[in-house]
């Protein structure tokens, strides 16, 4: 049984240099172990190629939908998918791995986790791989392939990546005599309140919206950018001036001046309930959200204050470094099916993320839905004009962790963003100097 690190343990042993030496015992091609499965018999003869994986639900599902079509499409290779929690569940898992000398093929990572390996040399660049097949990164939108690309190489291809949207009730917008559209300024969202408010769901009054109690740091990213500030400049840190302090002081006042918002464990699902009429999630969930609201769900681009700000995030999938040559090879031919049009397009189609190629953007099935669902085309809108997250919190440990920790005191207790940020900042410029050094030399 293979111990394991909780998630401070992996983010921190990332920083310090556990990976690179896991990578150093498999990554040269000598082939690590790969994790226990069972194989069916039809599949017995076949290479065996896995892959972990975060997703559960609606996606979980429909990635596992792919995986059999990949498998019944040809007689070389069998994939097996192996769930293992959330990203970050999966990192944790992935890096205790490691150490007992046990490694999937491939891992899908998220916008944060897939850098922590990086840094450490645990994946395989992806050129030569390119190079010698149909498949070519220029297949990708421009912008989703290039966060996944380090000096010119390949190391994380993008599936599963995602933005946050701004959902709103559309019967509860038309109750309340608003129009039918986000708003384009928060203050005008605030300025709906009274509106919304004298509205009944289920015997009360929805409150404007809520926060997320965990990771809330990622739809915070753009609603710094919103208010002028950033969490970094490269690596030194910024949320304790300007614009990051001022977003985090209207936050708080919402919640605790104005009685108009609060910190929820699942906002998506209060939202589906009625208890708030707006909600910024995820694109990936909008097929999930869509299918459990009882009322009909308009989306729409972040709102603005001083600026637009909207961050990319989500998953992409790499081949570990330390796997067999043979596995490696398989493993890039799972990624190149998962990249023809039709099944990128089927992905997105299912389960509301972006589409990952510029191909799937053209098929007729995706023109379709963007054509009977406005709600699933709107993500795709908005992606030119949104941009990688700040270089403080996909690069440095636990900096997600610091910055939804500090959120929580803001929108639980109250204290002033000013206060908080102040601290994160002093957390957070710690663990830039544990990787400094690595991300001049990487990056």
């Amino acid at each position: 049984m293979i111990a394991s690190l909780n998630r401070r343990q992996f983010l921190g042993a990332a920083g310090a240099g556990l990976l690179a030496f896991a990578a150093g015992c498999g990554g040269s091609g000598s082939g690590m172990a790969q994790p226990e499965g069972k194989v069916p018999e039809q599949y017995a003869k076949r290479q065996r190629v896995v892959i972990w994986y975060p997703w559960s639900g609606v996606p979980g599902d429909a990635f596992q939908r792919l995986v059999t079509a990949f498998n019944g499409s040809q007689s070389d290779i069998y994939v097996e998918a192996q769930f293992q929690g959330t990203y970050d569940e999966t990192a944790q898992k992935l890096a205790t791995a490691m150490q007992a000398r046990q490694l999937p093929d491939l891992c899908v990572f998220s916008e944060v986790t897939w850098n922590k390996f990086h840094l450490n040399d645990t994946l395989e660049p992806l050129g030569s791989y390119f190079s010698g097949g149909s498949l070519k990164p220029a297949d990708y939108i421009d912008q989703l392939i290039g966060e996944g690309t380090v000096k010119n190489e390949v190391w994380w291809v993008p599936f599963a990546r995602s933005t946050p949207l701004f959902y709103y009730n559309k019967e509860l917008f038309a109750a309340a005599g608003l129009p039918d559209r986000g708003p384009e300024t928060w203050t005008e969202l605030r300025e709906w309140a009274p509106a919304l408010a004298a509205r009944k769901v289920n015997g009360q009054s929805p409150k404007l919206t809520a926060y997320f109690k965990v990771d809330g740091d990622w739809q915070f990213q753009g609603t710094v950018w919103q208010w002028g500030g950033a969490y970094s400049s490269g690596l030194d840190v910024t949320i304790d001036q300007g614009g990051a302090v001022e977003a985090g002081e209207w936050q708080r006042r919402l919640i605790h001046d104005d009685k108009l918002a609060y910190m929820a464990q699942s906002p998506k699902l209060d939202f589906a309930n009625g208890l708030i009429a707006t909600v910024c999630e995820s694109t990936g969930a909008l097929t999930g959200i869509t299918k459990d609201s009882p009322f009909e769900v308009g989306t729409a681009f972040l709102p603005e204050h001083t600026a637009f700000g909207c961050p990319t995030g989500g998953g992409g999938i790499s081949i570990m470094a330390g796997a067999a040559k043979e596995r490696k090879q398989a493993a890039f031919q799972f990624l190149s099916f998962l990249a023809r049009p039709e099944n990128a397009t089927r992905w997105s189609v299912e389960t509301g993320y972006l589409p990952s190629t510029k191909a799937a953007l053209e098929t007729a099935e995706m023109k379709k839905l963007f054509a009977d669902k406005p709600n699933f085309k709107m993500a795709v809108d908005q992606l030119p004009k949104t941009k990688a997250q700040d270089q403080v919190r996909l690069l440095v440990p636990n900096a997600n962790r610091a910055i939804y920790g500090g959120l929580q005191k803001i929108y639980a207790d109250n204290q002033p963003a000013a206060e908080v940020f102040a601290a994160v900042a002093a957390e957070l410029k710690k663990g830039v100097e544990s990787v400094r050094a690595t991300v001049e030399k990487r990056r």
